[in-house]
């Protein structure tokens, strides 16, 4: 579906524009290592190619895009090292975002959560990964949120900033799916009790297990590219 830039101030189209690419990067439409296609983007959404490369540069600074000189932009592809760098600054983030959430949290904004926990409950079931997971990482930021730190917001941002398209997929075997959400619920269950030190420990277990489960579709993923290329070459 495009995007309607005949009607839209130009801040508002951007921003537009670089939530679908964003989306696209996540689920992996657009696969890490991958060339943003301008042609190809702007036929898909309907858009010329100023708010495009605007939108492009938006993601550029956020680090989920790589713009290479003379080569146009790739989607960015971490490293195993980088990965288990960023999982490790991030738990430290979500556990401080859970503490102070737990101390400082409003009666309104528990019960906004409680609601978007619901909902997500509801993707669950239905195995509606994308819903899911859009729910779920507004779940985390509402944490954050509710932690009343602006400081840690922008850290917690441009560092989330690089594993969405990670933790998208982090999702997708079933009894690892089931862990997570059961992690979600106890974390639920520790920001109504006002409970720090549990919210706190609760999320930075669930960062630790993303980061388990991404490291291990990384190296299986590296395994499968090394046996394909082997059986490829000629004795």
């Amino acid at each position: 579906m495009g995007i309607d830039q005949s009607t839209l101030p130009r801040p508002v189209l951007h921003a537009q524009v670089a939530q679908r690419l964003r989306q696209m990067l996540v689920e992996g439409l657009i696969p890490p290592g991958g060339k943003l296609n301008e042609r190809t983007l702007c036929e898909e959404l309907h858009i010329s190619r100023t708010p495009l490369r605007e939108a492009i540069k938006m993601l550029a600074a956020e680090g989920l895009v790589e713009l290479l000189p003379n080569r146009g932009s790739v989607a960015v592809q971490l490293s195993e090292a980088d990965v288990h760098h960023t999982f490790e600054v991030m738990a430290g983030l979500e556990g401080l975002s859970g503490e102070l959430a737990a101390q400082r949290v409003t009666e309104a904004e528990l019960n906004e959560i409680k609601a978007l926990h619901y909902e997500m409950m509801a993707a669950y079931t239905r195995r509606d990964l994308s819903a899911y997971y859009q729910i779920n990482a507004a779940i985390h930021r509402s944490f954050n949120a509710a932690a009343k730190n602006p400081v840690l917001t922008t850290t917690y941002n441009q560092v989330n900033a690089r594993l969405q398209a990670l933790r998208f997929r982090s999702n997708q075997d079933g009894d690892k799916w089931q862990r997570a959400v059961d992690e979600h619920v106890a974390m639920v269950q520790a920001l109504e009790a006002r409970d720090a030190a549990a919210l706190r420990r609760v999320l930075m277990n669930h960062l630790d297990n993303k980061r388990t489960v991404v490291i291990e579709q990384l190296r299986s993923a590296a395994a499968s590219f090394a046996s394909a290329e082997n059986e490829g070459q000629t004795p």
